[in-house]
């Protein structure tokens, strides 16, 4: 049982099975490629093979293991499938990244049906099993570390994002949930709220002549983020230094939510 007792290298990854969903790009890479840093063999999962395979060039660079699962993760077969190749491959798991996520922005009043399941799936509900079937992975292991990816809309309103804060808002409960459940059996579940990080999913949003100057002025720092801000929050909850920090949802904004 852990007793706080000193390890020789509290932030050290090494011999641990991370799975980081989404890892092709953006994010997901930057957090995958921090944990290959610190030791850790990766699991990369995201629909397209090709980024998988750029990432997982980089993470065996480094010396460590990488294999890649090229799946859509909001199909609950496929999801099972990543674990099942987690099994398969490493025989365990210690550090779940649950990144993937996605958006589709129109006013609330057009939101459709499917809309709400597009984006719902793959943000919310995927997150959930993944979480299910990690923590049964981890409970054999003696324990384990979940890292949810949140958002600024975990905490606040933004205008035609409404079904994506919505299922943010639930990563941010379920984070808490989870926590709660787990912590007598050494499974901590934190989540990291990012900022506006610059992506192929948010480069036009600082592209626009309107919206780009204006994250810049509403941002202390004065710049958007680069998904290797991310890592090092990621490696930290990951590792042996946050054996005590469960529950928590942690804003890397560059001080949006402060300022």
């Amino acid at each position: 049982m852990p007793d706080g007792s000193p390890v020789p290298d509290p932030f050290s990854l090494a011999g641990k099975v991370a799975v980081v969903t989404g890892g092709g790009r953006g994010i997901g890479q930057g957090i995958a490629l921090g944990m290959a840093r610190a030791g850790a063999d990766l699991v990369l999962a995201a629909r397209t093979a090709g980024q998988l395979d750029a990432t997982a060039t980089e993470v065996r660079a480094l010396g460590r293991r990488a294999v890649t699962v090229a799946a859509d993760l909001a199909d609950l077969t496929a999801l099972a499938g990543l674990f099942d190749a987690v099994d398969r491959e490493f025989g365990g798991l210690d550090i779940l990244v649950n990144n993937s996520g996605t958006n589709r922005r129109k006013p609330m009043l057009e939101v459709t049906p499917a809309d709400w399941a597009y984006v719902n799936d793959l943000n919310l509900r995927s997150v959930f099993f993944a979480c299910q079937h990690g923590i049964r992975r981890m409970l054999q292991r003696g324990g384990g570390r979940i890292i949810n990816i949140a958002s600024l809309t975990s905490f606040l309103g933004f205008k035609h994002v409404s079904v994506y804060g919505a299922t943010k808002g639930g990563v941010a409960q379920l984070t808490k949930a989870l926590a709660v459940e787990f912590a007598d059996r050494h499974i901590t579940v934190n989540a990291i709220a990012p900022g506006y990080i610059y992506t192929d999913m948010t480069r036009p949003r600082f592209e626009d002549p309107v919206t780009g100057p204006w994250i810049a002025s509403r941002t202390p720092m004065g710049r958007h983020g680069l998904p290797g801000d991310l890592a090092g929050t990621a490696v930290y909850l990951a590792s042996p230094a946050a054996a005590y920090v469960t529950g928590v949802v942690i804003p890397v904004d560059g001080g949006w939510l402060a300022g």
